[in-house]
């Protein structure tokens, strides 16, 4: 993987960013991506044909000029773990450069892991402190967009905030798990709720919400005094959005970034973009829109790439061609080493080393990696957990009560075929 140039004077790569690090939380396990993570961390499951969650993160971080970069680690980590040391080991300490795995390692007691997303970053002051970074920007690691965190830096800067906390509008159904926020005019952060069972709306718009990102940025000292102060408060979760903020919030200056001021968009993106994944239904809607003849996300900006472990893996093949036994792909996203063999695919993405054997045919589906689909199978609407073994014949997206005895079917019904579903066919 090539070396990405050093940051520049533009504002993606300005001085703020120089003095910054970017502290990512990469623990969650994502229990509503069920089957999808029971091997691995919400931020390291697979998205948009070769990339994980965790990357547009990482990728914004670097894109916007941070060259210090720590992730904490802890649930089911040796997938994440693995794929940072394979695609993001090209920072060099001699350019002032640094990039740090933490994994939950029992550092303040033995009885004690990551117990929240606050003490997740405690744990760990020393490390920071060693790098000395004057401002530390909290990020979440299981999101997709893109933006430019020195925008951010240079507001939390002029404000003079305690704390800046990143925000979108979210629809008011779903703001039930996220922080939500009031601000007034000059984005002051009067009030702040994490995950409330009545989420309040944004003033004069009932079907709106004013969402935390996840993102913070703070001046370094000062978020090391609130962590110590937080960690020696028995009745606190250590968390930031339970604890940390709203105690900014009532005591100190805490002030909200709207994404639209940051948000990157390449020439074809008319909206600013971004993406909680944490549903089987929004991961596929997600990915599945990455097939649109223009897509709401831009994945091929040059200008803000998405870097990401490549896997070496040879071109894509799609052969036979005879009447019934035609290698075809339409309105399709397929990656390196994937072999379509006389199959048929439709509005589908499929990740490296896919095989689709002849006479298949695969409309709207998410297929990770080494995935293998036998002759005559016809699938629809599924996402297709990594390493699959398709049987010859299957059906799957036409009857939904039959689906539903075999695999699990979302409430949109979509399908997410695994292994060991796959296995308990012939029991």
């Amino acid at each position: 993987m090539p070396t990405p140039p050093l940051p520049g004077s533009s504002s993606s790569g300005g001085p703020l960013a120089r003095h910054a690090m970017a502290y990512v939380l990469a623990g969650g396990r994502g229990t509503r991506l069920m089957e999808l993570t029971d091997i691995r961390a919400k931020p390291a499951v697979y998205f948009g044909g070769k990339l994980r969650i965790i990357d547009f993160a990482l990728s914004n971080a670097l894109n916007s000029g941070i060259r210090r970069i720590a992730v904490a680690t802890q649930y089911k980590a040796h997938s994440l773990i693995r794929h940072l040391q394979y695609g993001w080991n090209f920072f060099r300490p001699e350019r002032n450069e640094s990039f740090d795995i933490l994994p939950a390692s029992q550092r303040v007691s033995e009885a004690q892991w990551y117990v929240g997303t606050a003490d997740a970053v405690y744990q760990n002051i020393d490390i920071i402190e060693a790098h000395a970074p004057r401002y530390i920007v909290i990020l979440a690691g299981d999101h997709i967009y893109k933006m430019d965190y020195e925008q951010m830096l240079q507001q939390h800067v002029e404000s003079g905030a305690d704390v800046t906390v990143g925000c979108v509008e979210v629809p008011i159904e779903e703001a039930s798990g996220f922080g939500v926020m009031h601000v007034d005019d000059q984005d002051r952060i009067l009030a702040f709720l994490e995950k409330p069972a009545d989420p309040p709306p944004m003033p004069g718009r009932s079907d709106l919400a004013l969402a935390s990102m996840g993102i913070y940025v703070f001046d370094t000292n000062f978020l090391f005094d609130e962590l110590r102060r937080d960690a020696a408060d028995p009745e606190s979760e250590h968390d930031f959005g339970k604890n940390i903020i709203p105690g900014i919030v009532q005591a100190g200056k805490a002030v909200a970034h709207p994404f639209e001021r940051s948000c990157v968009r390449g020439a074809n993106e008319k909206s600013a973009y971004w993406r909680d994944v944490g549903t089987l239904d929004a991961y596929y809607a997600a990915n599945i829109d990455l097939t649109d003849v223009v897509p709401e996300l831009d994945i091929y900006d040059q200008d803000w790439p998405i870097w990401t472990y490549s896997q070496m893996a040879a071109p894509a093949k799609f052969v036979h061609d005879e009447p019934g036994r035609r290698g075809v792909a339409i309105s399709s996203v397929v990656s390196g080493g994937c072999i379509v063999s006389g199959a048929r695919l439709r509005k589908s993405l499929l990740f490296t080393g896919v095989h689709v054997h002849s006479y298949a045919s695969v409309e709207s589906a998410v297929i990770l990696p080494n995935v293998e689909i036998g002759r005559s199978a016809r699938l629809r609407n599924v996402i297709i957990e990594r390493g699959v073994r398709i049987p010859e014949g299957l059906q799957v997206g036409w009857n939904p009560e039959h689906d539903a005895e075999r695999f699990r079917v979302t409430s949109k019904g979509i399908c997410l075929i695994t292994q060991r579903m796959i296995d308990r066919l012939g029991s």
